[in-house]
């Protein structure tokens, strides 16, 4: 059991209060891991992009979003 901090008294939580912050640990793991891949996916379409307009090829709609003047 995780510990809670309330009013200046460390107490074991609950069976409740524990379930409750399992989950809200999971889903912020979670969150991390969205964006993670969120950003990974938005850094590959902006290397593509850059790569192609070197190249002298056109880009597709999505790569030309990326694309910030």
């Amino acid at each position: 059991m995780s510990k809670k901090w309330v009013d200046g008294i460390i107490t074991d939580m609950t069976a409740e209060e524990q379930e409750q912050y399992d989950a809200d640990v999971a889903r912020l793991t979670q969150q991390e891991i969205d964006l993670e891949t969120a950003k990974e996916t938005n850094d590959n379409l902006k290397a593509s992009a850059k790569a192609k307009l070197i190249a002298g090829e056109p880009l597709t709609e999505e790569e030309a979003n990326t694309i910030v003047l």
